[in-house]
Parts: C-alpha cells; sequence; structure tokens
C-alpha cells in the first residue's frame, strides 16, 4: 500500500481527518501559495517557508492542503494523510463536494507567487524556479493511483478552464483553476512529469492514452484556453479543413476554430445540425488529438 505520509515531508497532523468519495477517480490538485502581490517593475522576497507552515498549522487550518512544497530548496509539510480530505478547495453545499471527489484528492500548494525573488533570482512563473523536490513529490502522487495527465490541459497560464463533466470522470491533475466551484485561476505553469523509474507502478507515459479524450461538449467556449485546444487546431489543419483566418492564440477557442470543426464534422458526413462546430464524442474520438 503506498504511504499516506509523504517519507520527505516534515509530518504536521492537523487532525480533523475526514474520507474521500472512492466513486470518482483519483486526483491531484495544484495550487500556489500566491501569497504577495508583485509585478516585474516591482518584485518581492519569497515568503519563508515556516511561515506559511505556521499558518496552516494556526489561522489557515482551515485553509491547509495535504502537501505545502517548497520549489527552491525541495522542501514539504504534510498536514493531513492522503486518505483523508483537506480543505484547500472551495466547496459549495450540495454541489459536487470537490476536496472530496476521488479516491484521493491531494492538493499541493506550491510556495511561489508571480515575480517573486530568491536567492537573489526573480521567479515570473512556477516553471522558472529549480522545483526541487518535484520528482519526489511527482511520484509519490503516482503512487496513490494519480495518472500523469492534465484532464483539462497542462496549465500555461492565470486562466481558468472549468468542465464538471470532466471533473466528474476522469483523473489526473487538475490545476485549481480547472476545479469546478473555484473562482482561482493559479498554478499559471507546473513542472512536466518526471520519467517513471524502473520497478515503480501506476502512471507514467507509458500507461497514458495516445490520444487527448473527449473534454465535453461544455468545455469549448469561447476564449478558454487550453494546449487540448491547440492540438486539436493542428490536427484539423492536418486534415484540410483548415477555415481559421489567423495562426495566432490556437490554444484559445474561438470562431475559427468552430467554423473549422463545421468542415471536419461535414467531411464526417454529418449536416445540418449536427455539422454546428461543437465538438461531440464521435467526432472527437475520430479526429484522433495527440495527448497532451
Amino acid at each position: 500500500m503506498p504511504e499516506i505520509w509523504m517519507p520527505q515531508a516534515i509530518k504536521v497532523d492537523l487532525g480533523d481527518h475526514a474520507p474521500c468519495d472512492p466513486g470518482f477517480p483519483p486526483k491531484a490538485i495544484a495550487h500556489i501559495t500566491a501569497d504577495l502581490n508583485a509585478t516585474v517593475e516591482a518584485p518581492q522576497d519569497l515568503v519563508p517557508f515556516a511561515r506559511l507552515k505556521t499558518f496552516f498549522t494556526h489561522d489557515g487550518q482551515g485553509l491547509a492542503p495535504h502537501i505545502l512544497w517548497d520549489p527552491f530548496t525541495g522542501a514539504f509539510a504534510q498536514f493531513l494523510p492522503a486518505t483523508s480530505r483537506s480543505k484547500a478547495l472551495a466547496d459549495s453545499p450540495g454541489g459536487t463536494r470537490t476536496n472530496r471527489a476521488g479516491a484521493v484528492v491531494l492538493q499541493i500548494e506550491a510556495l511561489f507567487f508571480p515575480n517573486c525573488r530568491a536567492d537573489g533570482r526573480v521567479c515570473a512563473k512556477l516553471t522558472d524556479t529549480p522545483c526541487k523536490g518535484w520528482s519526489e513529490l511527482n511520484t509519490w502522487v503516482r503512487s496513490w493511483g494519480v495518472p500523469d495527465t492534465w484532464p483539462m490541459g497542462r496549465p500555461t497560464d492565470f486562466v481558468s478552464a472549468r468542465s464538471p463533466e470532466v471533473w466528474r470522470s476522469r483523473g489526473g491533475w487538475y490545476a485549481h483553476a480547472h476545479v469546478p466551484e473555484n473562482n482561482h485561476i493559479d498554478p499559471g505553469s507546473w513542472p512536466a512529469f518526471v520519467q517513471e523509474q524502473p520497478g515503480e507502478s501506476g502512471g507514467g507515459d507509458a500507461d497514458r492514452p495516445e490520444f487527448e479524450p473527449f473534454p465535453g461538449p461544455s468545455f469549448f467556449q469561447t476564449g478558454r484556453k487550453s494546449p487540448v485546444i491547440a492540438a486539436m487546431h493542428r490536427r484539423l489543419v492536418a486534415e484540410d479543413c483548415n477555415r481559421y483566418r489567423s495562426s495566432s492564440n490556437i490554444s484559445v477557442w474561438g470562431a475559427g476554430d468552430a467554423r473549422s470543426y463545421t468542415a471536419w464534422q461535414k467531411k464526417l458526413g454529418s449536416s445540418g445540425s449536427a455539422a454546428n462546430g461543437i465538438p461531440g464524442k464521435a467526432s472527437w474520438d475520430r479526429l484522433r488529438v495527440p495527448n497532451v
């Protein structure tokens, strides 16, 4: 059985354990602490790890994640066991029970805010940091059956993209910006998955599907940004269904995507309301969008 306490983490058990819901697939949620506002012109020093650890063990207990991760030093603190829900997500009464909607729902808070300064180095994105400890963290999360995939796309910017249908049905990593009932737009970026080492079990690239699973019709909303949309764009062009008027912002869903997808639906033999430019599962599966 995987270890409920990450071996590399300082164990700070807050108590108040409560079960997750195994009726949903296992998930991990990526957050950043976002504890200070800084700009390119006015960067600010990173808040010390010990201060955030103290916050989550005192006044911030009601917001504590499972893991606090310092990507500059590789330090970890863990406040709740993997088998318990944490409280780092907004969870509306009668909704999807976001903090529990999975066999595990592992909440990871990276100690980071945009334009933070540490050791004289200013980092605009989390991926600009050394990301020390990520290999160990990725391996531990994977040991709990969370697959190495982003059902809503790996975060590359501070934008939201939420689909309750995808959230309910697919396991993997979600940005805070992907979680229903929440309005945060973090983490903005996240490191790439590490290659699974010999002898490990669970996720990894070998277990990832070759093609991107259908994210559901509600995913395709005007202005939604995702690498999934960019991958779809490239496939439509390759299938001679290019009805785009620009090659910029290919990761953002817009009118050109709808026109090009209509062309794809017609190529498959659809017509009328069945060729409305909104992807359906059958046409999506036949487009064979590479997994991102």
